[in-house]
């Protein structure tokens, strides 16, 4: 077992954790936070992407030792005093999502390029996303809601 200190959503968290348990577990496991969804648990759909110290990544890749000592942002934590995120909102108001698998790490995908990008092209959103996988949506309304959200400038 290995102790490690992370903050995840602000709150900080001291555990042991098997050196073998991937981050998707320790958040939906121990800390109970199952917005971070577990699809493919290979690195290929996306839909585990969470920020770790700044950097989008895909928590099924990543050890929950590796994040000992930083942030951790989820889809949860996005959402403050009881509001969603802009991201969030602009998912739901362009019908964005289906089933809503993907839709927590396509969140955090935009969110990354958004911070990097406030005023992304379409071909630039489809280009950030292209490592999440939606099998519902056909990605027109992802991208509509991620132009929206950066056209208010708020995400």
């Amino acid at each position: 077992m290995n102790r490690i200190s992370v903050t995840v959503d602000g709150t900080k968290y001291e555990d042991e954790v098997e050196p073998r348990l991937l981050l998707v577990h320790y958040l939906r496991d121990q800390l109970g936070l199952t917005g971070t969804t577990i699809g493919c648990e290979t690195g290929n759909c996306g839909s585990c992407t969470v920020d770790l110290a700044g950097a989008s990544v895909k928590s099924c890749l990543v050890l929950a030792v590796q994040a000992d000592g930083s942030e951790v942002t989820t889809v949860e934590g996005l959402a403050q005093d009881g509001e969603w995120h802009p991201l969030q909102r602009s998912f739901h108001e362009q019908h964005a999502l289906q089933c809503g698998y993907c839709t927590p790490g396509m969140i955090m995908g935009a969110r990354d390029l958004l911070r990097h990008n406030p005023d992304p092209s379409p071909r630039e959103i489809r280009h950030a996303l292209k490592g999440n996988l939606c099998r519902c949506t056909g990605y027109q309304n992802i991208v509509k809601a991620v132009l929206a959200a950066a056209a208010g400038g708020e995400a």
